[in-house]
């Protein structure tokens, strides 16, 4: 049985996209993940635009948030190398 070939990744997608990605995937507002996470509305925005940098502890309250890993925000686009 041969090994599977890793998929390439195709696009580039930031920490703030990846945020903003998630929270549409689950229908909420930024208003809406504002209240669950306690970052105001502005912040949150200014995240998904890239004015800010999204930060761990901010990492760490949207992926609560929005119930995925803050590694998933932080690195969009890191995959592990396939083990030999």
């Amino acid at each position: 049985m041969s090994k599977p070939i890793p998929a390439k990744k195709r696009v580039e997608v930031s920490p703030g996209e990846s945020v903003r990605i998630i929270r549409e995937l689950q229908g909420l507002s930024q208003n809406q993940l504002s209240a669950l996470c306690g970052i105001p509305q502005t912040t949150i925005s200014s995240i998904e635009t890239g004015r800010i940098n999204l930060g761990v502890e901010r990492a760490k309250a949207l992926g609560t948030a929005l119930h995925c890993h803050p590694a998933v925000l932080v690195f969009p686009g890191w995959q592990l190398e396939s083990a030999a």
